[in-house]
């Protein structure tokens, strides 16, 4: 009989982690959809809606507030912005809920992760009146506490990773916000995109840690370094992706079915003139307004370019690695499975390009770099050595 995986927390926490799991990747595909279809404005103050906590459907139901002078109220999108914090704030709540499971035989771990919540409580009323600084030192208080405790514990009872996704959360509530106050700063679009693929990777591994159901295998050590690789590359590829969204750099080679000058040339050229110093300069100050791109055509080509470049490594890397893992005892389906899903990725990001970027594919794009994240992380989550077989006296 194997042991557990982790201590028994409680008997609902890995159902939690599941759901707080499945609302995760419901929030990644939300979000792309929220950005890809140019709503991420459309609620120019936080956390309210034009001084709602929901959405204003009429341009009646608004009496004067402030955010009217910023950006005129369309409610086609406004419900997508709004929807989409709701969902996150719901899964923030999750994680709250996970952390004070996961701590509670903690010493003070319990008051710990409830003093970091209720100083974000007070932080986001102290924002919403002009106090910037004074909710910004609520926030570092919070999270300070809180990877002061992940450094501390250890994570038999998954006490640490717990704790550091709260803390990512928090650190998420604050680029959503910094997302629409400095105007859709591609900087932060891309570090909000990559806190969310980061939450779901360390609910995906909570969850399966906390359900216990390992496989084993006899030499783990050099899989999991390869499978830790191919997290790393895929993370790069994500970034690359959300530095080339919030750049509007998804069409600056062209677009087509009928043309091979966009795909796999770019702009007519296998390899074009592009700027790729000011393609990735990342910060440009605050107070401009990047919704639809402030760069010329070169630099979103050198985005474009390494975006593409990155896709093709990635590529050959998780072919390479479904291949080993097909060639192992018992992981032919994982192996069979990887090679699937990511050549599916790549066909859909080049779809993008040759159907000029229609909302669904490029949505479908992102789902499909969150279950490739999934796939990875599960590997890493539940590959483990064979037990130990003790004689009987």
């Amino acid at each position: 009989m194997s042991r557990p995986l982790v201590p028994v927390l409680s008997r609902h926490f890995h159902r939690l982690a599941w759901l707080a799991t499945a609302l995760a990747f419901t929030v990644i595909v939300f979000g792309a959809f929220v950005r890809l279809s140019n709503a991420g404005l459309s609620c120019p103050d936080w956390p309210t809606c034009y001084g709602r906590a929901a959405w204003p459907t009429a341009t009646s139901d608004i009496t004067n507030h402030a955010a009217t002078a910023i950006r005129e109220l369309d409610p086609t999108k406004a419900w997508r912005e709004q929807m989409h914090r709701h969902l996150a704030a719901t899964l923030g709540f999750l994680v709250f809920v996970l952390a004070v499971i996961a701590a509670r035989r903690r010493r003070l771990g319990i008051l710990q992760v409830i003093t970091s919540a209720i100083l974000v409580a007070l932080a986001i009323p102290l924002y919403m009146r002009g106090m910037h600084e004074a909710s910004a030192v609520l926030a570092i208080a919070a999270e300070a506490i809180l990877l002061t405790a992940a450094w501390r514990w250890n994570n038999e009872d998954l006490s640490r990773v717990a704790m550091l996704t709260f803390a990512v959360i928090i650190v998420q509530a604050l680029l959503g916000m910094w997302t629409v106050t400095w105007l859709l700063k591609p900087i932060v679009v891309m570090g909000h995109l990559l806190g969310g693929f980061t939450t779901f990777a360390l609910l995906v591994w909570m969850a399966w840690r906390a359900t216990n159901v390992p496989i084993r295998l006899a030499d783990t050590r050099l899989l999991r370094r390869l499978l830790i690789a191919g997290v790393v590359l895929l993370t790069i590829q994500i970034a690359l992706g959300g530095w080339t969204s919030s750049n509007y750099a998804a069409l600056s080679c062209g677009a087509g079915s009928m043309s091979i000058d966009n795909f796999p040339k770019c702009a007519g050229h296998w390899w074009p003139n592009a700027d790729w110093h000011n393609g990735f300069v990342v910060w440009r100050g605050i107070g401009v307004d990047y919704e639809g791109g402030i760069l010329d055509g070169q630099s979103r080509i050198a985005i474009q370019m390494a975006h593409r470049v990155m896709a093709c490594v990635v590529f050959l890397y998780a072919w390479w690695l479904g291949i080993r893992l097909i060639r192992l005892p018992g992981m032919r389906t994982w192996g069979v499975l990887l090679a699937l899903l990511v050549t599916t990725q790549f066909a859909l990001g080049v779809s993008n390009v040759k159907l000029a970027l229609p909302l669904t594919v490029a949505v479908m794009h992102n789902a499909g770099a969150a279950i490739l994240l999934f796939l990875l992380v599960s590997l890493l989550a539940r590959i483990q050595r064979p037990l130990r077989m003790v004689p009987a006296a």
